[in-house]
């Protein structure tokens, strides 16, 4: 009569015995964290106004139309906005004859 004995060939069971305490810790952990973010999401969507203005979309379709016509006319020196926020046209630093200096600073 042979006797077989069975064979714990997963090693030792009790040195790993953190590792459920350690996943469920980490699960509640990535709950936690979703339901901040969720939260911090909510108020700042509740923050955003019902609708953007018009005047907003306005403003930008004319600095679109401006800046087009600006490229459209390549010997006009481009309108920057002046400091108070107005358009105006400042007066070129060479004359008008020169070309423009070139972009990688080499002439």
């Amino acid at each position: 009569m042979n006797i077989v004995v069975a064979v714990n060939n997963f090693g030792d069971t009790r040195s790993g015995g953190l590792a459920g305490p350690m996943g469920l810790f980490l699960i509640v952990l990535m709950i936690v964290a979703t339901v901040l973010l969720i939260r911090n999401m909510n108020k700042r969507i509740r923050r955003l106004p019902g609708a953007f203005g018009e005047a907003d979309a306005a403003r930008r379709d004319a600095e679109i139309a401006r800046l087009d016509a600006d490229l459209r006319l390549p010997s006009a020196e481009p309108v920057r906005p002046g400091a108070d926020g107005g358009d105006r046209t400042e007066a070129p630093d060479r004359a008008p004859d020169q070309q423009p200096p070139a972009a990688d600073g080499s002439s």
